[in-house]
């Protein structure tokens, strides 16, 4: 019953009488609502950013690379043997990997040659079920390019093209001629970086671009889930020996996503702070409220209203203040973000400027996932701030002696 009678004054001193709200409380109000709103975009977006990141490097990698010291697996049909054997695992695919240079005409660009088997990649790769064009073939002679590096080229299907690798120069005894190469198929996988940074062709062509005669410079393997690389890899470790080397997905990204992290919660730190300048435009209205009132609380008090009592008509004023701008921030923000694209793209064409180039970010929509759990630490947090907001002009108001308070006119 006390709490109650507390939250009934609250409510009345929200609600002034010429007016519904005061135009303080509404500014108050505002400042909450924007601030949640924001702070909801915000982390949805970078958590969306992690999750597409995640989803399109694990579309062409596989979830842990194996490698054995010394630059080239020499037996890898071993190799492939001793994984099976390993739990958890459900493909291997060897490959080879490097640095080369494509020419077509006098357009040179430098991307990222991968030699696979394909009868094993589709094991350890969606990359089959992402071509635009042609097919995913990669029989000797032939190669398949990122759509973005086939644009960059004005590469189509049928077209030759010069590959050139670091081999073809370091031998000064022997001449070695790059490799003509046919394009068979485009793929996408939507990720700028390996559109216009990667070609793939089998592995006997590979040998041929890189001199090597036999081996292959890693093992591609596909686990289960995910999220199981890390215990996956310990386990390829354990059976393989310390020759070997495994690496998961996240190892090789964690640069990446470590980035990701830090950037997602130190938005968060430096946002919350819009939160904590409209918390003191409620700590403002507070404090005039109980200026106004000083004469109703120094009666109350005299009544027999303990000073607990009177902190808790405050607290909830700020607490109700709170929840309200909350809810409305939160609607807010989950409305701009199903419109963000659509919002992204009226801002681009009436300004004319890119708000988020393919070259940097890699994407061409702003992605978003909103998670319950940056749902709850956001209002949590928010609510937090709205009702410590109150607690100066709650402190204030309960010390109030009644004698004084009821001379106040």
């Amino acid at each position: 019953m006390k709490q109650s009678f507390s939250l009934f004054l609250a409510f009345k001193y929200l609600k002034p009488k010429r007016s519904f709200l005061s135009v303080v409380t509404l500014l108050s109000l505002l400042g909450v609502t924007l601030g949640v709103a924001v702070l909801i975009v915000v982390l949805s977006v970078m958590t969306g950013f992690d999750e597409t990141w995640r989803e399109r490097i694990l579309s062409f990698n596989a979830h842990v690379k194996v490698s054995e010291y010394g630059g080239i697996v020499r037996q890898p049909e071993k190799l492939l043997a001793a994984l099976k054997k390993v739990d958890g695992i459900t493909g291997a695919a060897p490959n080879l990997e490097g640095m080369v240079f494509i020419q077509v005409g006098g357009n040179a660009q430098p991307a990222q040659l991968r030699g696979i088997d394909p009868g094993l990649e589709e094991t350890v790769s969606q990359l089959p079920h992402h071509m635009v064009e042609g097919q995913f073939s990669v029989g000797y002679g032939q190669i398949v390019v990122g759509r973005d590096l086939a644009l960059r080229m004005g590469l189509q299907l049928g077209d030759k093209l010069v590959v050139y690798s670091p081999q073809n120069f370091v031998s000064q005894d022997e001449l070695r001629l790059p490799e003509e190469l046919t394009v068979s198929g485009i793929f996408e996988v939507g990720m700028y970086e390996i559109d216009a940074g990667y070609v793939l062709t089998s592995l006997e062509t590979a040998r041929s671009i890189y001199n090597v005669e036999q081996g292959v410079h890693s093992i591609q393997v596909m686990t289960a889930d995910p999220m199981s690389a890390p215990r996956v890899a310990r386990d390829i470790q354990a059976a393989l020996g310390q020759f070997f080397e495994a690496r998961t997905w996240i190892d090789l990204n964690r640069q990446l996503f470590t980035a990701l992290q830090t950037e997602k919660n130190m938005m968060f730190f430096l946002l919350i702070f819009i939160t904590i300048v409209a918390a003191f435009g409620i700590t403002n209205t507070l404090i005039t409220l109980t200026v106004q009132k000083t004469h109703e609380i120094g009666l109350l008090k005299a009544l027999g209203f303990s000073s607990r009592r009177i902190m808790g008509i405050f607290l909830w004023i700020g607490a109700v203040q709170g929840v309200i701008g909350t809810g409305m921030g939160l609607g807010l923000g989950l409305l701009a973000l199903k419109y963000r694209n659509e919002l992204l793209n009226f801002i681009s064409s009436q300004f004319r400027v890119d708000l988020l180039p393919k070259e940097l970010y890699q994407l061409s929509q702003i992605p978003s996932h909103t998670t319950t759990s940056d749902v709850v630490t956001v209002c949590a947090t928010v609510l937090v701030i709205c009702t410590l907001a109150g607690l100066i002009p709650a402190w204030r108001a309960a010390h109030l002696e009644p004698v004084e308070a009821l001379r106040n006119e």
